[in-house]
């Protein structure tokens, strides 16, 4: 068993006091004190992310957009320079290798960032697929690291620690949107994203400036109430927000159309992407299963892998589920047959042995006010 692997920040979260996890291969703070305390902290103030252990993969050269076009579902050549894209790399078969987000920095350079334990499957699947084409394919995974401030606060906190000729790029940047900017003297690219369903931004930078940078949003946020937040936090957070994660919700075994994701893959564009036939071939047809969220009408959780019921008979499986902090009930993913995902459904979960009710409902759990 391999031993798992540190980020820059590692001895920054120690010294805060952190419950460490293994994580995608990777040594990661699952809680500082009460995961509860910074869940709220998140929806109330703000809350700091070291999200080192997710992947950062630069593709450049004059075939960079017709690669991506080739390589993932949807259309990366359309988006222009400055903003970013959600999107799938899948296998020929379609199902879901990896979800991940790509920025455009310049007409020929993405970045694009893979989850964590996915990585280094994306950047081999890359390298192989960008044969016949005139790009470079450099894994930055282990040069950079990946700080997230999130939370209602973040404008407020990002203002203190970047300079006054960038407020207007900090106050003006939009949704899905990245610049290159100064946050407390170091130079990153800042980007508008997260996976929290708050406001919030996220700062790539080389590893040796992290720490520093670290403990600069640290000091610049403690008086707007932010507070190091780890792994257990969020979860709870990208799971009130809707929002799926590989290896509960995605895996090789589910295509876009069971997970949602069916308007993210693009059949108009000219590329023949990875998948795309398989994709075609079902893109009219009803899937088999489908995600959806489930609200608990009692008090206990159902649980990954957990049965979902209709009158007794399993038609369905939960993917991800537990207490909402901010709602106040237990909530759920859950994949289950077309005919009973009308929001409004009431099911039942099996509870190790106990069938609990629950009600379909639309996700996301939760949104932010506007």
């Amino acid at each position: 068993m391999s031993t798992p692997k540190q980020t820059a920040l590692h001895a920054e979260h120690a010294a805060l006091g952190a419950a460490f996890t293994d994580f995608g291969g990777w040594d990661m703070p699952l809680r500082y004190g009460s995961e509860l305390a910074e869940h709220r902290a998140v929806r109330g103030a703000a809350g700091l992310f070291d999200l080192s252990h997710m992947g950062e993969i630069r593709v450049s050269g004059p075939d960079a957009a017709a690669f991506l076009n080739t390589a993932l579902v949807g259309n990366l050549g359309a988006i222009a320079v400055g903003r970013a894209k959600y999107s799938l790399i899948c296998d020929e078969d379609g199902g879901i290798i990896d979800d991940l987000i790509s920025y455009r920095l310049a007409d020929d350079v993405y970045l694009v960032v893979p989850n964590a334990g996915n990585a280094g499957v994306v950047a081999a699947a890359f390298a192989e697929r960008a044969a016949g084409f005139d790009v470079e394919i450099d894994d930055q995974s282990e040069q950079l690291s990946l700080i997230a401030v999130q939370g209602p606060k973040a404008v407020a906190i990002l203002l203190e620690v970047v300079p006054e000729e960038q407020h207007e790029l900090v106050t003006g940047m939009k949704y899905y949107a990245a610049e290159q900017a100064t946050v407390a003297g170091h130079p990153v690219l800042l980007a508008r994203t997260g996976y929290t369903g708050e406001d919030g931004f996220e700062l790539y930078l080389p590893n040796a400036e992290a720490p520093e940078l670290w403990r600069a949003l640290l000091a610049a946020g403690e008086p707007h109430g932010l507070v190091a937040a780890g792994l257990a936090a969020r979860d709870s957070l990208r799971l009130e927000a809707g929002m799926p994660l590989y290896g509960n919700e995605l895996s090789r075994d589910i295509t876009p159309f069971e997970a949602g994701l069916g308007p993210i893959v693009s059949f108009a564009k000219p590329e023949t992407f990875v998948g795309r036939r398989a994709l075609e071939a079902r893109r009219d047809a009803e899937p088999e299963t489908v995600l959806v969220g489930l609200r608990g009408e009692g008090r206990r959780a159902a649980r990954a892998g957990y049965a979902v019921l209709v009158d007794g008979e399993p038609i369905g499986r939960v993917t991800s589920g537990q207490p909402s902090p901010t709602l106040g009930h237990p909530i759920a993913l859950a994949y289950v047959s077309p005919q009973h995902a009308a929001p409004g459904t009431r099911v039942d979960v099996d509870l190790r042995g106990r069938a609990e009710p629950f009600t379909v409902v639309a996700p996301p759990f939760y949104r932010r006010a506007r």
